[in-house]
C-alpha cells in the first residue's frame, strides 16, 4: 500500500533526523569529521537547497496568478472588501494574542534575568561578523513607510528584488480592474493568467513529490552539523519560545479554528500536517506556500479563491510566530542587558512586532533585522542580537510552522460565511 504524501514526509523528517544525529554522534565519538562535513557540504545540504530553490522559483508567479485569479473568482469587489476586512481584523487580533502569550512567558520564567554578563559578551563577540551583517539590513519600522513601500514605483523591479508585498498589491490592483473591465481582451487575459496558473500549479505538484527526501536531507544537514544539543546554553531562553509556540499553536488556534472557523481542530491539524512539516524544515512561509495552498485547497476544502487569496497575502504578512518570537526576545535581550522595560515601553514593543511581523520577509531568519531595529528604539546595542544566533535556526523552523499554521488558521475562520452560505443554498 502507497503510503500518503503526509506519512512519507514524516518518515523523512524523522529518518533525517535519527540519521544526522547518528552521524553527529559519531563524529564525538573518534569517527572521521571531515566525511560527515564533506557529506553535508556536497551532497544533503545542496539538495535540501536546490528543493527550496525550486520552490521559490515557483512562489513569484503563484502569488501574482493566484491573487489575480483569487480576486476576478470572488467577482464582486464588495465581497471582496469583506474579505480583505476580515482578514486584517483577524490577522491584527490573532497577532496581538501571539504576542501577549509571548510576553507572559517571558516574564514568569525571565531566563535573561541574572544572564552572565561574561557568557552575553563572548556570545555577542562570537556571532560578530554576522550580528553586523543582519544589523546593516535592517528594515525601518515606520507605519507610514510601510504603506507607501506596499505600492510599487515599478512593479517589474519589485519583482525582481523579491518584494511581494509590492507585487501582491500590484496582483490585486490588476484584479480589480480585470473585475471592472468586461472586455474580450480582458476576458483573454483572464484566461491566460488561469492558465499560467495551471501550469505552475503542476509544475509545484512534481516538486512537491520530492518533499520527503529534501525533508531528510535538511534535518540530516542540520542536526549532523549542529547536533541534538542544538539549544546548549540558552536553553532556558529556547524553551522560552517553543512553549509559548505550542501555547499559541496548540492551544489558542485549536479554539479559534472550533469556535470561530466551525472546523474540528483534529480535522484542521491532520489536514494541514504536510504543510507544517514542510514550513518547519524549510523555515520559510513563502517557500512552502505552494504546499499551503495545496492542502487548503484539497484537505481542508476550503474555496479556492478565499484560499488563494488569504493564504497568498498571509505568506508575507500573517506571521503569528514572528511577532511572537520577536516581542519574547526583545524583552529576553532586555534582561541580559539589566533593562527594566515599564508597560508604556511594552505596549510600544507589542505595536512595533505586529508592524514588524506584516514587513519581515517570509524567509529564514527574516525577523533579525526587525529585532535590531526595535533594540535600537529601546537604546541597547542591536548587535545584541549575537546572543541568539547560535539557537536561532532551530527557533526559526518553529516559528515558521506557526506561521504558516496560523495563516491556514485565518483562512478557514475568513471562509465560514462562504461556507455556510453554500451549505444554506
Amino acid at each position: 500500500m502507497k503510503l500518503a504524501l503526509p506519512a512519507r514526509v514524516l518518515i523523512g523528517f524523522v529518518g533525517g533526523s535519527a540519521a544526522g544525529a547518528a552521524a553527529y554522534w559519531w563524529t564525538q565519538h573518534g569517527g572521521d569529521a571531515g566525511v560527515i562535513a564533506g557529506l553535508v557540504e556536497t551532497i544533503t545540504l545542496p539538495a535540501g537547497q536546490l528543493f527550496l530553490k525550486f520552490l521559490k522559483m515557483l512562489v513569484l508567479p503563484l502569488m501574482f496568478c493566484a491573487l489575480v485569479v483569487g480576486v476576478t473568482e470572488i467577482g464582486d469587489i464588495a465581497s471582496l472588501g469583506r474579505i480583505g476586512w476580515r482578514m486584517l481584523f483577524y490577522t491584527l487580533l490573532l497577532t496581538s494574542i501571539a504576542i501577549a502569550v509571548g510576553l507572559v512567558v517571558i516574564h514568569l520564567v525571565q531566563p535573561g534575568i541574572g544572564f552572565n554578563p561574561a557568557i552575553r559578551d563572548s556570545l555577542i563577540a562570537a556571532n560578530t561578523q554576522a550580528a553586523h551583517e543582519i544589523t546593516a539590513t535592517k528594515p525601518s519600522l515606520s507605519g507610514v513607510q510601510i504603506i507607501l513601500g506596499i505600492v510599487p514605483d515599478n512593479p517589474f523591479r519589485a519583482a525582481a528584488n523579491g518584494d511581494f508585498l509590492a507585487v501582491m498589491f500590484f496582483a490585486v490592483m490588476l484584479g480589480i480592474a480585470l473585475v471592472l473591465t468586461r472586455t474580450a481582451a480582458t476576458e483573454t487575459f483572464k484566461t491566460t493568467v488561469q492558465g499560467l496558473l495551471d501550469l505552475v500549479m503542476k509544475l509545484m505538484e512534481l516538486i512537491i513529490r520530492m518533499t520527503p527526501y529534501a525533508v531528510a536531507a535538511l534535518m540530516f544537514s542540520l542536526i549532523a552539523r549542529f547536533g541534538t544539543g542544538i539549544l546548549g546554553q540558552l536553553g532556558l531562553y529556547a524553551f522560552c519560545v517553543i512553549f509559548a509556540i505550542a501555547v499559541h499553536m496548540f492551544v489558542v488556534l485549536p479554539l479559534w479554528v472550533r469556535y470561530v472557523g466551525g472546523m474540528n481542530a483534529w480535522f484542521f491539524f491532520k489536514g494541514s500536517e504536510e504543510a507544517i512539516i514542510t514550513a518547519f524544515s524549510t523555515a520559510s512561509s513563502t517557500g512552502t506556500l505552494p504546499t499551503t495552498l495545496k492542502v487548503a485547497e484539497e484537505n481542508l476544502r476550503l474555496p479556492p479563491q478565499i484560499a488563494r487569496f488569504v493564504l497568498t497575502i498571509g505568506a508575507s504578512a500573517n506571521h503569528h510566530g514572528t511577532a511572537l518570537f520577536e516581542g519574547l526576545t526583545t524583552l529576553f535581550l532586555a534582561q541580559c542587558f539589566g533593562l527594566d522595560l515599564g508597560v508604556g515601553q511594552q505596549l510600544a514593543v507589542l505595536g512595533l512586532c505586529i508592524v514588524g511581523s506584516i514587513g519581515t520577509a517570509g524567509v529564514p531568519a527574516g525577523s533579525l533585522p526587525v529585532i535590531a531595529v526595535i533594540l535600537g528604539y529601546l537604546h541597547l546595542p542591536p548587535e545584541g542580537i549575537g546572543i541568539i544566533l547560535g539557537v536561532d535556526r532551530f527557533l526559526d523552523m518553529c516559528r515558521t510552522a506557526l506561521n504558516v499554521t496560523g495563516d491556514l488558521a485565518t483562512a478557514v475562520v475568513v471562509a465560514r460565511p462562504g461556507r455556510v452560505a453554500a451549505a444554506a443554498g
